[in-house]
C-alpha cells in the first residue's frame, strides 16, 4: 500500500512538472509571434518642385490669360490663339485673321475685360499689313464656346513694323486700358506725343482717350524704345520694362516707375545720362549686359520679368527705394518672355526658343509652371 501511494506521488510530481514545462514553451512560442510595434518614425517632408512643363511644342507663345473656370488661353505668335486646361491638355485653337507674322510682329498681347462674365470680352493686339509696310491694332472680340466673335477694331494704326511693335496690354487699378507700343524703329517718333509710336497709351474699354490723360489723346507717357511690360505694385504705382538698344551696342534695358505725361528719354537719354524733365529708369542692366526684358509681374514687394536675350527669370527686389535683381533658372529654359499669374497662384512662364534668335531644344516652345513660394 506505502509503496503504490508513493508511485503515486512520483507520478504526479512528473506530470506536474511536464505541465509547467509544457506552459512555458507555449509562452515563449506565443513571445515570439507578438508584433511588436516599431518606434515611430518621423517622415521627412518633401520640398516641392519649384517647376514644371506645363504645355509645350507651341509656337512662339507671347501672352496668357486665366479665364474665370481656370483654364488659359495663349496667343501664339504666328496667328493661333489656344486653349488650355487646367492640367496642361490642349482644349482647341482659333485662327487669328488679319494677323502678319514677321519679325517680331504678328499675334501679341491678350487681356480679359474685368467684367469679362459679363459681356465675353478679349482683347488681342496683332500685327498687320498695311500698304508697303506695317501696323497695330487693338481688336475686341467676344469669346464664347472657344470661338471669337463680334470682331470690333478699337484702335487701328498703331505705327508697326518688323522689329520693336510693344504689345502688352493691362487693365490697371482705374480700370483704363494700358497698352505699350513700340517705337517701329523710327527713334525720334518716342519724343513726339503726337505719334502712338514709343508710348504707354491708356484708354476705356472702347479705345476713347479718357479726360484726364496728359496730352488730351490716348498718350500716357512717352520717351519709350520698346516696352513690353506693364504691373502695378501694392501701392497702386505702375511699373514698364522695357528693350534698351540693340545691335553691337546692345544693353541698357529697363525697369521704369511710370507717371502720367513724363519722358522716359529716349532715344535723348539711356542708362544713367541725365536731362532736364526726363526720367531716369530705376534700374537697368547697364551697357555690357542685356536682359531683353518681355514682361512684368509684380508680387510680394519684386518684380519678375522675363529675359530673352538674358535667358533668365529676373526678379526685381525693392525694398526702401532700393532694387536689387536675381536670376532664377539662368539658361535653363533659353529664352522667356512672358511672366503671369495664375489663379492658381502659381507663376507660368513663356518661352520665345522659336523665334529664330534662340538654340530650340525638346519641346519648345513650352509654357513652365512655377511655385513662387519655393524660388
Amino acid at each position: 500500500m506505502k509503496k503504490a501511494t508513493l508511485t503515486s506521488i512520483v507520478i504526479l510530481i512528473l506530470l506536474t512538472a511536464l505541465l509547467f514545462l509544457y506552459l512555458r514553451i507555449s509562452q515563449k512560442e506565443e513571445e515570439s509571434t507578438k508584433v511588436i510595434p516599431k518606434k515611430e518614425e518621423k517622415v521627412a517632408e518633401e520640398t516641392p518642385a519649384a517647376e514644371e512643363i506645363f504645355a509645350k511644342n507651341l509656337e512662339i507663345p507671347w501672352d496668357i490669360a486665366f479665364l474665370p473656370d481656370g483654364d488659359l488661353l495663349v496667343t501664339e505668335r504666328t496667328g493661333v490663339l489656344k486653349r488650355f486646361s487646367k492640367d496642361g491638355s490642349e482644349k482647341g485653337e482659333v485662327k487669328v485673321s488679319g494677323v502678319n507674322h514677321y519679325g517680331e510682329g504678328g499675334l501679341l498681347g491678350l487681356v480679359l475685360h474685368p467684367k469679362f462674365l459679363e459681356n465675353r470680352y478679349l482683347y488681342l493686339y496683332l500685327t498687320s499689313k498695311k500698304g508697303l509696310g506695317f501696323e497695330n491694332r487693338i481688336e475686341r472680340y467676344k469669346y464664347e464656346d472657344g470661338s471669337l466673335s463680334d470682331r470690333n477694331v478699337i484702335l487701328g494704326g498703331i505705327p508697326g513694323a518688323i522689329y520693336h511693335d510693344g504689345g502688352r496690354m493691362a487693365f490697371g487699378p482705374d480700370g483704363y486700358l494700358y497698352v505699350t507700343v513700340g517705337d517701329a524703329t523710327n527713334s525720334d517718333s518716342a519724343q513726339d506725343t503726337n505719334s502712338l509710336a514709343g508710348k504707354i497709351l491708356r484708354m476705356t474699354d472702347e479705345g476713347k482717350a479718357p479726360l484726364d490723360n496728359p496730352f488730351n489723346n490716348l498718350v500716357y507717357s512717352y520717351g519709350h524704345r520698346n516696352p513690353q511690360g506693364l504691373t502695378w505694385d501694392d501701392a497702386g504705382r505702375l511699373w514698364s520694362t522695357e528693350h534698351g538698344r540693340s545691335g553691337a551696342l546692345s544693353g541698357l534695358d529697363e525697369l521704369n516707375l511710370i507717371e502720367k505725361g513724363k519722358n522716359y528719354g529716349w532715344p535723348v537719354i539711356e542708362g544713367d545720362k541725365k536731362k532736364e524733365n526726363m526720367e531716369n529708369p530705376l534700374l537697368h542692366s547697364g551697357p555690357d549686359h542685356t536682359w531683353a526684358p518681355a514682361s512684368a509681374l509684380f508680387y510680394e514687394g519684386s518684380i519678375f520679368f522675363g529675359g530673352l536675350r538674358g535667358e533668365a527669370l529676373y526678379e526685381a527686389k525693392i525694398s526702401n527705394g532700393n532694387v536689387v535683381l536675381k536670376e532664377h533658372f539662368k539658361n535653363k529654359y533659353g529664352r522667356i518672355r512672358t511672366v503671369t499669374l495664375g489663379s492658381d497662384g502659381f507663376f507660368y512662364l513663356t518661352t520665345s526658343n522659336r523665334d529664330g534668335r534662340g538654340d530650340v531644344n525638346e519641346g519648345d516652345d513650352r509654357i513652365i509652371k512655377v511655385n513662387p513660394k519655393v524660388l
